[in-house]
C-alpha cells in the first residue's frame, strides 16, 4: 500500500500510515489542515489501492441530510417510491469541510459511521464494506462554520493534522507537475489495487490475534483516568477513546510485524486518538496550551509499563520515517 501511494503522494508518509491504521481498525479520520495539502489526493489514492468506490461531498450551510444519505423518489410510471442513493453508499467518503454544514446535516453521518448503515423512510440499508469517512476541516477559517459536537468528534478514531510540506518535499512536488503529473487523472498513473474486501477482512482477523499484556490495559486506562482528573481539562477521554487507542495500537503493532503491543505504540498513537476528544478549560486556553500540550504532559506523567516480551527487542519503531521498518507493504 505504501509503495502504491508513493506513486502519487510525496511526503505525508506518517499521515498515510495512520490512515491505513484507521482503515484496518475500522475507524474514521478527521483531517485538519489548510487547503492544498493533498488531503483529497490521499483519499482518492486510498480508494484506488483498496479497489473501492470513492465519493466526495462538499459540505455547505445549505446541504441537507438527504443530500448525503439519499431519499425516496416517487416514480410516476410505476406509482412506486424508488431509493435514490446518496454519496454515502461508497467505500471511501471524503466529507470536505465538514464543519461548514449545520449540526442536522453533520448528524446524518452518525449512523453510517457508527453502524455502517443508513435508515431512509424507516428502511435499513447496509453500507458496502469497507466503509471509511475522511472528513476535512480548515483550522483557520471560523466564519460561517459550525463546530462539530463532541458526540460527532468521538466517532472519529483519529484527528490528524496535515501540515505544509518541507521545502525539499515541495520541490519534489513541483518537479512531478513539471514532468506531467496531474492529480485529476490518477487513473493514468497505474496505481494497483493491492487490497480488496477479502484481503482486508483477512488482515483484520489477523490483527485480532495481537496479544495485549495486562500492563498495557492498565496503561491505556490510566491515561483515560488522568485526562478526566486533569485540572486543565473540562472533558477528558471517554471509554470510546480507550477502545480506539487499544484497537489502533493492535493494528499498528501488526503493521510493524509484531503480534504484541509495545507501550511505545500506545504513546505514539495517543495524541491522534485524544486531541479531538478532550476539551481545555478557559484558563488553560488563556495560557496558550493546546490539546497536544496537555496530552504530552499526561504521557510524561504516566508510568510506562515494562513489556515482558520486549525487554531486549529492537529499538523503538517511532523513529524518523527513513529509519523505520516497512512491514506494511
Amino acid at each position: 500500500m505504501k509503495q502504491e501511494a508513493q506513486k502519487v503522494i510525496v511526503g505525508q508518509t506518517e499521515l498515510f500510515e495512520l490512515i491505513v491504521v484507521s482503515l484496518f481498525s475500522g475507524g474514521h479520520v478527521l483531517l485538519e489542515g489548510v487547503p492544498g495539502t493533498a488531503k483529497t489526493l490521499v483519499a482518492k489514492t486510498l480508494a484506488m489501492i483498496v479497489a473501492g468506490k470513492f465519493s466526495r461531498v462538499q459540505f455547505t450551510p445549505d446541504l441537507m441530510p438527504s443530500d448525503i444519505i439519499g431519499t425516496s423518489v416517487y416514480d410516476l410510471t410505476t406509482n412506486q417510491f424508488n431509493l435514490k442513493r446518496g454519496p454515502v453508499f461508497t467505500n471511501v467518503l471524503l466529507a470536505d469541510e465538514i464543519n461548514r454544514a449545520p449540526a442536522k446535516t453533520q448528524s446524518a453521518l452518525l449512523e453510517s459511521m457508527e453502524e455502517r448503515q443508513v435508515s431512509i423512510d424507516g428502511v435499513r440499508y447496509v453500507l458496502p464494506p469497507p466503509f471509511m469517512v475522511l472528513a476535512t476541516q480548515n483550522p483557520i477559517e471560523y466564519e460561517g462554520t459550525y463546530p462539530l459536537p463532541e458526540a460527532q468528534l468521538d466517532r472519529f478514531l483519529f484527528k490528524l493534522r496535515v501540515d505544509y510540506p518541507a521545502p525539499e518535499v515541495e520541490t519534489e512536488i513541483l518537479m512531478n507537475y513539471h514532468h506531467g503529473f496531474n492529480a485529476t487523472r490518477l487513473e493514468t498513473i497505474g496505481i494497483e489495487s493491492v487490497v480488496d474486501s477479502t484481503a482486508l477482512q483477512a488482515c483484520q482477523d489477523a490483527i485480532q490475534a495481537v496479544t495485549v499484556e495486562d500492563s498495557i490495559f492498565s496503561y491505556i486506562v490510566g491515561l483515560a483516568a488522568a485526562s478526566r482528573a486533569s485540572n486543565e481539562l473540562v472533558l477528558g477521554g471517554s471509554p470510546r477513546a480507550s477502545i480506539a487507542l487499544l484497537l489502533a495500537s493492535k493494528t499498528y503493532a501488526a503493521l510493524q510485524g509484531r503480534d504484541y503491543i509495545l507501550p511505545d505504540d500506545v504513546k505514539f498513537l495517543a495524541p491522534s486518538v485524544y486531541r479531538h476528544r478532550i476539551l481545555l478549560k478557559p484558563d488553560a486556553e488563556i495560557e496558550g496550551l493546546t490539546p497536544d500540550d496537555v496530552i504530552d504532559r499526561l504521557l510524561a506523567e504516566a508510568e510506562i509499563p515494562l513489556s515482558k516480551k520486549n525487554a531486549f527487542k529492537q529499538p523503538s519503531p517511532h523513529l524518523p520515517t527513513s529509519n523505520r521498518r516497512s512491514d506494511c507493504a
